[in-house]
């Protein structure tokens, strides 16, 4: 005999109800069933919200009553006809009319006892039970109904009834060893007390009584139909890649429950537990997905020993401490005694080794009356100081991550902490049971969502790492970076496993977010439609979202986004600058920035900074790691003067090569950023401090060559014309180089601890000379090459290359965070 049970949304409308029936049919064909129905359209809680009504006098309840009244006669006009029709609306509007006098009993005494609740509540199911029974034997079924009031015995705890197992069992082995109909129909969660009253079985009731069913008939099998595919892997409402597990223990499911799978209640799992009897939870609106199968040892061969990862929120974290508590017995036993009179529930459990604290976990709706009894319980060692009043810290959540095979598993507490830790999630309290089954951390209830999220990476998606895209500043580089990361996404996320999402862009005047990631096709138009923002309101929109596995990139030359780093790196957001403003700044500002990263754990990577997509900074690092020093560097550094030097000639003139260079995007919109050679000593600055020299600004001495009129013009129209006007001097630098063969060339140079940038006349032979286009290059001196230097060389302007420096950066946090 197989016992199912029914709830849920599988029974809360005619046409849902229908693959009910199908369900039972084929189910029924090769042997007898038993099935168990919950209350039809969560008529449950909508009678206590009506009868809440009744008691604050509320009048509306009559309309709420009225509702349900309407929904039974909607369900039944949509299963029977005829005859049978009138006869099941009579019956059931004559238990709606016992029930509307109940509520009407609560409206006049202001009152609802625990035993009129009971009553109250049983007719949900005892309605929803006949409906689906006469629509079953309408079909031909050879079916029966009884009342499991007749069945279930329990004491008179109304509300929570504890079941008398010895005299309920004895009731449903004879009510079935003389019954042998093919379908029996029993309402769910209601009971009857030794004293002949109704009783109720509290939270997960109907589970319960299916439970107790398949117990006592020593069922081939528990079936629990509901409206999910299974218990899951984690929330699927928080986690989009959570899926159904096949196959877990009754254990794993008892502590998956336990920590808020709302699917199953433990005390379910109990009687079936018991008599070995597998537990299979189904889909009534997917009967053909598998669902999830409980039984006493769950093989999965060499799949993860994490079987699932669940979280209760609304928790209250309460701290009982004092040097007073250290060596002395009873502390414990009074916390506990004290909660268990008042009937506070204790979730976790957690205390020092040092004796000095003790931390327990209870609903944040008990926490202060848990203040209330403990202080009160403590009050004469908190009056001499030998412990403090109880702490209370509110609006936590407990994540367990279970699995019966955890404790032959090495590193799973370490991997658990490691990607919360990596992602900002700070653990307030950790509790680890002897059976090593669950491993559960106390966290900050606005990081649940990304806690599971990657936690559930970790755990069940390692092939796959989902990164998290802010990015600042979509002109001429931030539309190529757009337009690689659309066209190679498939292939990183192929290749690299690491699924590349653009949740969130930016320019001067706009900002928009998407979650679930831009669309690539469309960015364009979705950020002119978006949001006003700033810098900080763009940082304050991210961090509210507060996802795992986040990066920001800024691809502006704004100071006030450079001014935000230190706000992304604090929340664990790695950051990745193409902005040089940061890193050439205040050397004070630059030690805070790498200073962060480190004691936050998270990549601020800045590789954009000197020769676009050239790996410069990476190389300098590299090398002062392996233990080399620097001793001097020789570099061209800027791809916009480069152009400009080679292609200025006696045959051109200053002023059009410019233009030019603009024109083709080498330069900045205003050219003087770059001729002004204060964009080639930022990127000297960073590379000497990346050497280990903490220089500043100022201490780089820079040689200008343009004309202080060139430099002081009003606008960049006038300075243009300035260039015009001061071309003679611009041929009188050409021709002295061609008179010396050589080639000019914008240079910086490092040398012990002297630092200048400024145009040179580069001599033939020289690895410069032959420097073209908007090439750059660089030339490390270090104690190890010292005779020959390294050298970097390769286009160092343009969108595209300074775009796959920035791609290049966002790829190598990906693998390494």
């Amino acid at each position: 005999m197989k016992v199912l049970k029914f709830g849920g949304t599988s029974v809360g409308s005619s046409k849902n109800i229908s693959k009910v029936i199908k369900i039972i049919k084929e189910e029924s064909a090769s042997e007898n069933i038993v099935v168990v129905v919950s209350a039809v359209g969560g008529i449950t809680d909508k009678l206590l919200i009506a009868a809440d009504k009744a008691i604050r006098k509320d009048h509306s309840y009559k309309e709420d009553f009225e509702s349900l009244r309407l929904k039974h006669i909607e369900v039944i006009d949509g299963l029977l006809s005829g005859e049978v029709h009138e006869a099941t609306t009579d019956i059931v509007l004559e238990h709606l009319s016992r029930l509307e006098k109940l509520l009407d009993g609560v409206y006049l005494i202001n009152e609802l006892s625990p035993k009129t609740n009971d009553k109250l509540l049983s007719f949900g199911e005892l309605i929803s039970s006949l409906i689906i029974y006469e629509a079953i034997k309408s079909k031909g079924v050879n079916v029966q109904l009884k009342n499991s009031q007749n069945l279930i015995v329990t004491d008179s705890n109304f509300t929570n009834a504890a079941v008398n197992f010895e005299e309920t069992n004895a009731n449903i082995t004879t009510y079935f060893e003389s019954n042998q109909k093919m379908v029996t129909i029993l309402p769910g969660f209601i009971s009857k007390s030794e004293n002949d009253e109704i009783t109720t079985l509290g939270r997960g009731g109907s589970d319960y009584t299916a439970a107790i069913l398949a117990a006592a008939l020593n069922a081939s099998v528990l079936q629990i139909w509901t409206d999910v595919s299974g218990m899951f892997t984690t929330n699927p409402k928080m986690v989009k890649h959570a899926k159904p597990i096949s196959k877990l223990s009754y254990l794993e499911a008892i502590e998956l429950s336990h920590f808020g799978a709302k699917v199953l209640y433990p005390p379910t799992v109990q009687p079936v537990l018991r008599k070995d009897i597998p537990l299979l939870i189904k889909n009534t609106l997917a009967p053909q997905d598998p669902g999830t199968l409980i039984t006493k040892i769950s093989e999965n061969g060499s799949q993860s020993p994490i079987k699932g990862i669940s979280n209760i929120n609304n928790v209250s974290l309460l701290t009982l401490q004092g040097n007073g508590m250290v060596g002395i017995p009873g502390f414990s036993k009074r916390l506990f005694e004290t909660l268990a009179h008042s009937k506070i529930n204790v979730i976790i459990i957690t205390q020092a080794s040092s004796e000095h604290s003790i931390c327990i976990g209870v609903s944040d709706a008990d926490a202060l009356s848990a203040k209330t009894v403990i202080d009160k319980e403590f009050e004469n060692e908190i009056s001499l100081h030998k412990i403090d009043p109880l702490i209370i810290e509110p609006n936590l959540s407990i994540v367990a991550v279970v699995g019966d095979k955890m404790k032959s598993h090495q590193g799973i507490s370490g991997k658990m902490f490691s990607t919360l830790g990596k992602n900002n999630v700070n653990i307030r309290a950790i509790a680890q049971g002897a059976s090593e089954r669950n491993i559960t951390a106390v966290i900050s209830e606005s990081d649940v969502k990304k806690a599971l999220n990657s936690l559930h990476e970790q755990f069940f998606e390692e092939q796959t790492k989902q990164m998290n895209l802010f990015i600042a500043g979509v002109g001429n580089v931030g539309k190529s970076l757009m337009d690689q990361i659309k066209q190679q996404k498939k292939y990183i996320k192929s290749t690299l496993k690491i699924n590349l999402k653009v949740v969130a862009l930016s320019n001067s005047k706009k900002m928009v977010f998407d979650e679930s990631g831009l669309n690539l096709s469309d960015w364009d138009t979705l950020l002119k439609e978006g949001q006003p923002t700033e810098p900080m309101a763009f940082f304050e929109a991210s961090k509210d979202l507060n996802l795992r596995n986040s990066i920001f990139i800024d691809i502006t030359a704004n100071e006030a986004v450079a001014n935000t780093y230190a706000h992304y790196l604090k929340q664990s957001i790695a950051v990745v600058a193409c902005n040089k403003i940061a890193c050439s700044g205040a050397i004070e500002n630059y030690k805070e920035l790498k200073q962060l990263s480190h004691k936050y754990n998270v990549p601020f990577l800045f590789e954009t900074n000197v020769g676009a997509g050239l790996p410069v900074i990476d190389t300098l690092k590299n090398l002062i790691m392996s233990g080399d020093h620097v001793t001097s560097i020789n570099a061209v550094l800027s791809g916009s003067l480069n152009f400009i030097f080679n292609n200025f000639n006696k045959n051109t003139t200053f002023h059009d090569v410019v233009k030019q260079a603009q024109l083709e995007g080498y330069t900045e919109p205003d050219p003087r950023i770059d001729l002004s050679g204060v964009d080639v000593a930022r990127k000297l600055l960073i590379l000497a401090r990346e050497s280990g020299e903490m220089l500043e600004m100022e201490d780089i001495q820079n040689e200008a060559f343009l004309p202080k009129e060139c430099m002081e013009a009003n606008s960049v129209d006038a300075f243009y014309e300035t260039l015009k006007t001061n071309e003679d001097l611009f041929q009188k630098l050409f021709q002295s180089a061609e008179a010396n063969d050589c080639q000019l060339k914008y240079v910086a140079e490092f040398k012990d601890g002297a630092s200048k940038v400024g145009l040179k006349e580069i001599p033939v032979g020289h690895p410069f000379y032959n420097l073209e286009g908007k090439d750059n290059i660089v030339m490390f001196y270090t104690n190890r090459y010292s005779d020959q230097p390294m050298i970097i060389k390769g286009a160092g302007a343009g969108s595209e290359v300074t775009a796959s420096g920035l791609f290049a950066d966002i790829i190598r946090i990906s693998n390494t965070h």
